[in-house]
């Protein structure tokens, strides 16, 4: 999969991390804290969300390999395409699911009251430490770069997959983080309206991948050209 993609899911997609993580970057414990050191623990907390999101590139980028070894990559691409039309389409809540099953939810709970512990803590290691338990919450953008992950079919490639699209999310997160107030409700609701543009050209991207895996390596349509025999 084409690294630049995870960069602009993370870019264009921050909106919707300003939305459901908003309230905790705004909550950062900075205390008295003056801007250079705030501006400095802000970056922690965001470069804690990458480290996690990488993490889960490499568990899943493992997933991928195993696959692609298998021989169903363009298969894989192609389903993975399919699923992300159909969020996209029927704006399934992915998010809300894990929220509420039977499965998550204990582990969901725990972690958020560890969350809610490091949020009280004034010092400089707790605002990475946050940053790493916030990329654990049920998140349906960082699923979709995990699908992008997915398909690279390399755990390497899938941890720096995932880490640009948190480098993405940078921007928008860390000012939030500073100064959430500053970004008007028009701005957020316009670039929400653009996820499902970006989601569906992902779709398309992966299908149009999967359709053509094969062509570089099993036609040689140029190279059989020159060699048709020609009659004199």
């Amino acid at each position: 999969m084409l690294l630049w993609t995870a960069f602009l899911i993370g870019l264009l997609g921050s909106v919707h991390c300003v939305g459901m993580c908003g309230p905790i970057a705004l909550a950062l414990p900075y205390g008295k804290q003056n801007r250079a050191l705030a501006v400095l623990n802000a970056l922690k907390y965001n470069l804690g969300r990458a480290f996690t999101y990488m993490l889960l590139g490499l568990l899943f980028g493992l997933i991928g390999q195993g696959v692609f070894l298998a021989g169903y990559q363009s298969a894989l691409s192609i389903v993975l395409g399919i699923m992300m039309l159909l969020l996209a389409f029927f704006s399934l809540d992915l998010e809300k699911y894990f929220v509420h099953s039977k499965l998550f939810s204990g582990p969901l709970t725990r972690l958020k009251m560890q969350l809610a512990r490091l949020l009280k803590i004034d010092s400089s290691p707790s605002f990475f430490l946050i940053g790493l338990l916030n990329g654990l919450l049920p998140c349906g953008l960082v699923y979709m770069a995990v699908v992008g992950a997915v398909s690279t079919g390399n755990p390497l490639s899938a941890a720096l997959y995932m880490g640009l699209f948190g480098l993405g999310t940078l921007p928008l997160m860390l000012t939030t983080s500073m100064a959430g107030h500053l970004l008007s409700l028009r701005f957020r609701r316009y670039l929400q309206k653009m996820l499902p543009a970006l989601l569906v050209l992902m779709a398309v991207l992966f299908i149009l991948r999967g359709l053509n895996f094969h062509l570089p390596a099993d036609f040689y349509l140029w190279d059989a050209m020159h060699e048709v025999p020609m009659c004199h």
